[in-house]
């Protein structure tokens, strides 16, 4: 399928509600779009239907129609933090099915013609994610995002997701030599980008190094990682438009993989399986390798978590995160930036937003909409420079994934 449009709110403390930011963001990429509501066929949500407190909550989609005058198929695809990358994967994959179509025999003429399946109906799908996280206490936040992993096992033993990718995060440095200098590289290059991203949560709000070697300002959450390791949870939405009518970008590999909830049945504590089989399948489809990506959007949840990305997505070599970022390939002004949005490290991750909100930034920049952070205006990107992107979407610790890959076909 192509991107019609994306659009997305600020991603910060908000006074609305869920449904409200998820209006919002809708809104605007309608406009982009120069479309009305009753021209999207379908809707793919991916709302997580946190404290499940009044209609707003369990039935998301009845007030998406209620709110968007629709009364059009709304499907919820919630996923933890993967939620909006599986909204995304649900639409292209229904939209793709819809667009392909079926050869027959016409007895009149006897050549072959095309004819549509049973899903013809659907051409232009919405996807959209958005999420309320700063009105309700923390403790009750933290208990619903910890459902999304292990609770008898691992939770009951203090293994929360901060200590299950500081445990990444050790067997990384004792297996490669890893430090806690690289991951600190991580979260100031995405900080640096969200200081030029007027949609992050830390915009204007730059850092420095001194503020990672601060314990007042960077405490330790669990070793080897800090407080600056950390995303942080916002409130805001994303949406885009999916079409099966021919734009400028184009979806050309998208792949969703998933793999066991608890650490201890994992094959590995030093890479993400999930990522390697959605990024290879992905890749596949894309009809691309790894070295032909120009730039991408990658889920930061926690410095780690982006540093063993350069590796499963084929970046550079397992073992080699640590080299790849302290050669600044990684930085806007590098051969392969990534995270030109700030990450949801500092942009924002308001989990089921997140997905789809890196679909924005790739837009953005393919269309030259980035603003100050337009990596065309930075690094004086060619055509041939901004060809290919891909976005990758985590869910749990590794639980879910989805990598996307969109092809820039401006001429």
């Amino acid at each position: 399928m192509y991107i019609k449009s994306a659009s997305m709110t600020k991603f910060g403390t908000s006074l609305k509600s869920a449904h409200e930011l998820a209006y919002e963001a809708v809104v605007s990429a309608l406009q982009k779009a120069e479309m009305k509501i009753k021209e999207i066929d379908l809707i793919v949500s991916g709302y997580i239907d946190f404290t499940r407190t009044g209609e707003r909550n369990r039935h998301f989609s009845a007030m998406l129609s209620s709110m968007l005058k629709t009364n059009v198929p709304i499907i919820c695809t919630p996923n933890a933090c993967c939620s909006g990358g599986v909204a995304l994967f649900t639409a292209n994959k229904i939209g793709n099915n819809a667009d392909r179509g079926i050869a027959v025999n016409d007895n009149v003429a006897d050549k072959m013609v095309s004819e549509k399946n049973k899903c013809s109906d659907v051409n232009n799908i919405l996807v959209v994610g958005a999420e309320k996280l700063t009105s309700t206490s923390n403790a009750a936040i933290t208990d619903e995002i910890l459902m999304g992993a292990d609770m008898i096992w691992e939770q009951s033993e203090g293994l929360i997701f901060p200590a299950q990718n500081a445990l990444l995060a050790q067997q990384h440095m004792l297996k490669y030599g890893t430090t806690q200098e690289d991951l600190a590289l991580i979260a100031l290059k995405n900080h640096n980008n969200a200081n030029l991203n007027p949609n992050a949560r830390f915009f204007e709000k730059k850092l420095n190094k001194d503020d990672f070697k601060s314990d007042a300002k960077n405490p330790m959450i669990a070793s080897p990682l800090k407080l600056l390791d950390c995303s942080v949870n916002v409130d805001g939405a994303a949406a885009a438009i999916l079409t099966n009518d021919k734009t400028d970008i184009e979806i050309i590999g998208s792949a969703f993989a998933t793999d066991a909830l608890p650490l201890f049945e994992r094959e590995s504590l030093t890479n993400f399986k999930a990522t390697r089989i959605a990024a290879e399948k992905a890749y596949n489809e894309a009809g691309i390798t790894s070295a032909e990506v120009n730039f991408a959007e990658l889920h930061d949840a926690f410095t780690i978590t982006e540093l063993v990305s350069y590796e499963d997505l084929g970046f550079c070599a397992e073992g080699k995160g640590g080299e790849f970022i302290r050669s600044s390939a990684a930085n806007l002004y590098g051969k392969l930036p990534i995270n030109t949005s700030g990450g949801l490290k500092a942009k924002g991750h308001p989990l089921s937003a997140t997905g789809v909100s890196q679909i924005v930034e790739i837009v953005e920049q393919f269309r030259e909409e980035a603003g100050i952070n337009n990596m065309r205006n930075i690094q004086n990107f060619s055509d041939n420079k901004m060809k290919y992107a891909i976005a990758q979407n985590i869910g749990g610790a590794g639980g879910s994934v989805t990598v996307h890959v969109l092809k820039n076909n401006k001429k």
